[in-house]
């Protein structure tokens, strides 16, 4: 059978999502369609949140300087490392650290936006800081960490970035982390 002959017999719908699948932004060859964040795209977005003033009992005020992300494929989740700032009468000078966190991601369909989820403090250090205030740091610190990542936007989707998908009846699915960054999966949308 010659090709010509062929393509009259296969149904338009197919040869369209066919070629749909194969235009969508970071479209994978095998497997299901997906759409592909970069991780540059990631730290643009968070890095506009920041930095972060939190004063803390009138005591000390933590700033959270804008982080590095990490991917983290095997554990499907997003590293990050936030600069701190500690200062005020309390202390009697600036002390520097770092928290290390990490978090998952999901998608909020009602403004198309994927963001962090469940972020976990890994670890806070502080050099040089004296007892009491490092008390309190590690009280009120990871809580101050937790907050401004958490539910934190990593990025928009745009309307013609999923016009296509919808089109053919997608939806986006599952976020996996990936060396390249996030990939975000198209499923079949529920029929209405």
């Amino acid at each position: 059978m010659n090709r010509r002959r062929w393509l009259t017999r296969v149904p338009a719908w197919l040869l369209a999502a066919a070629a749909a699948r194969s235009a969508l932004p970071g479209a994978q060859a095998a497997g299901l369609a997906s759409y592909t964040v970069p991780i540059g795209q990631l730290e643009q977005a968070v890095a506009g949140r920041f930095p972060l003033r939190y004063p803390v009992g009138g005591l000390f005020e933590l700033s959270l300087l804008a982080p590095r992300l990490r991917l983290l494929p095997e554990a499907t989740r997003l590293g990050t490392d936030l600069t701190v700032q500690a200062s005020g009468p309390a202390l009697r000078r600036s002390y520097g650290g770092a928290f290390e966190l990490d978090f998952a991601l999901r998608y909020e369909a009602l403004d198309r936006t994927v963001r962090a989820h469940q972020p976990r403090v890994r670890s806070l250090r502080f050099a040089d800081l004296p007892p009491g205030p490092a008390e309190l740091l590690n009280t009120y610190g990871p809580i101050l960490a937790e907050q401004a990542l958490g539910d934190a936007v990593l990025h928009t989707l745009r309307p013609q970035d999923l016009a296509l998908p919808e089109a053919m009846g997608l939806q986006p699915g599952s976020i996996t982390v990936t060396a390249a960054g996030l990939a975000i999966s198209f499923v079949p949308s529920p029929r209405r």
